[in-house]
């Protein structure tokens, strides 16, 4: 393609050129009218403008505070999991809405209050603290690591 083989596309409509003259044919007052703020220079309002009447925003009451749109999470303690669950369930929210700490629509959040003396497991829907992470994770029942002996006849040397 050559750049003399161009052509223009057919739906284009040149924009028409206004204030140039009573003869080219948007002279003059160049489509604006005679006389108003919107004639003027520098006529661009806000849209909230209401030609000088009291906003909208000024004369409706206002309320106090406002309505968070965050869901709020329901505390769920380590005693409530050990009280409704047994060793090696799943704490999710569907089983926390079946024993009954959770409404339909709520989310929970573990915090580490208490004990909790069995081993579960928690879902990812469930959201957690990190110390609460730090107590599921550690395995239970852990046996004491045996000490190692160590030898006090050894000698030690003194070299330089």
């Amino acid at each position: 393609m050559k750049l003399h083989e161009l052509k223009k596309e057919s739906n284009t409509v040149n924009r028409k050129r206004v204030g140039r003259g009573i003869s080219a044919g948007g002279g003059k007052t160049a489509g604006r009218g005679t006389k108003g703020q919107n004639s003027r220079s520098g006529h661009n309002i806000p849209r909230k403008f209401e030609g000088g009447q009291t906003p909208l925003a000024m004369r409706l009451h206002k309320l106090k505070g406002f309505k968070s749109l965050r869901a709020e999470k329901i505390v769920v303690t380590l005693n409530d999991i050990s009280k409704n669950f047994k060793a090696g369930e799943t704490v999710s929210s569907a089983t926390l809405m079946e024993k009954g700490l959770l409404k339909k629509g709520q989310k929970a959040k573990v915090l580490n209050t208490g004990t909790l003396n069995i081993a579960v497991k928690i879902a990812e829907d469930v959201s957690t603290s990190k110390s609460v992470l730090e107590i599921i994770s550690k395995p239970k029942a852990e046996k004491p690591a045996a000490k190692a002996e160590v030898k006090e006849d050894t000698p030690v040397s003194d070299k330089n």
